[in-house]
């Protein structure tokens, strides 16, 4: 791993850049490159304030600084990419925003819940952020986490965490809020431009995740060609790293058709 970038499968291989979500770190694909690398080369880098990336400037939109990051992963030749949750978000902006450099877009669970209709579901998830937000504000960040991992999270409990993880959990919280105008007010557009999306697209989620996440996904496939949609079956939020088999068997065979597709679009083009 160089500093900051977790990289598997060999060198000249197809990449497939990924991004992770928010509280992680570029090592969480790990499990998903394990059955991937023997044909890819996947490429994972620490988002901003996440393991060893830049720290943010809280100053600046996160959405704008995180995607301006990443985007200095993508290669010029169009590449394979694939987002979970916020980094699914900041995979379809990728994708909207430079085109011709992504061959396919795979989105695990983003939450742009600007996307959900206005209803039960949506309310719930912007009330937990509710609750959230003064205990970040106070300083109460751990019971912040408590509550962001109650919903978000594999099933773990906060309170078993090892001290360390959970200490950088809690310091983490103040991102959650940090992006509610991108992902609640959807304040880079991502929605109005999904048509600017040009390749092959695959939706995925958990058959155990939050229902607001299917109304998210209907959203996009409406918007969105080309699209295909797998749901992992036992699975919730975080099955990138608790059903990774699953996902990357999903994953890789869409990857699969992708690259074949676009060598049949290069060889009509020539």
């Amino acid at each position: 791993m160089s500093e900051g970038l977790h990289l598997w499968g060999a060198e000249g291989a197809r990449p497939v850049l990924l991004l992770h979500c928010t509280l992680a770190h570029g090592g969480a694909w790990k499990r998903v490159a394990r059955h991937l690398s023997d044909r890819f080369r996947l490429i994972a880098p620490d988002m901003v304030a996440h393991g060893q990336g830049p720290p943010g400037d809280r100053a600046r939109d996160f959405h704008d600084q995180t995607t301006e990051h990443a985007a200095g992963f993508l290669p010029e030749a169009p590449t394979h990419l694939v987002g979970h949750s916020f980094g699914a978000t900041v995979a379809l902006r990728m994708a909207i925003e430079a085109p011709d450099r992504v061959a396919s877009l795979t989105l695990f669970e983003p939450v742009l819940f600007a996307a959900a209709p206005d209803g039960s579901e949506k309310r719930a998830n912007a009330e937990t952020l509710a609750r959230m937000e003064p205990m970040i504000a106070a300083g109460d960040e751990r019971d912040a986490a408590r509550l962001f991992l109650s919903v978000w999270g594999s099933g773990e409990d906060f309170d078993a965490l090892p001290k360390g993880e959970a200490a950088r959990m809690a310091a983490q919280m103040w991102m959650i809020p940090a992006q509610r105008t991108a992902l609640h007010d959807d304040k880079a557009r991502l929605l109005p431009r999904l048509g600017q999306v040009r390749c092959p697209v695959l939706l995925m989620e958990g058959a155990a995740s939050p229902p607001v996440i299917g109304q998210i996904l209907d959203t996009l496939e409406a918007g969105l060609s080309d699209v295909r949609r797998e749901k992992i079956e036992g699975a919730g939020h975080m099955a990138p790293i608790t059903h990774a088999e699953e996902v990357a068997a999903v994953l890789g065979d869409f990857l699969d058709a992708a690259t074949q597709q676009g060598a049949g679009k290069r060889a009509l083009s020539g």
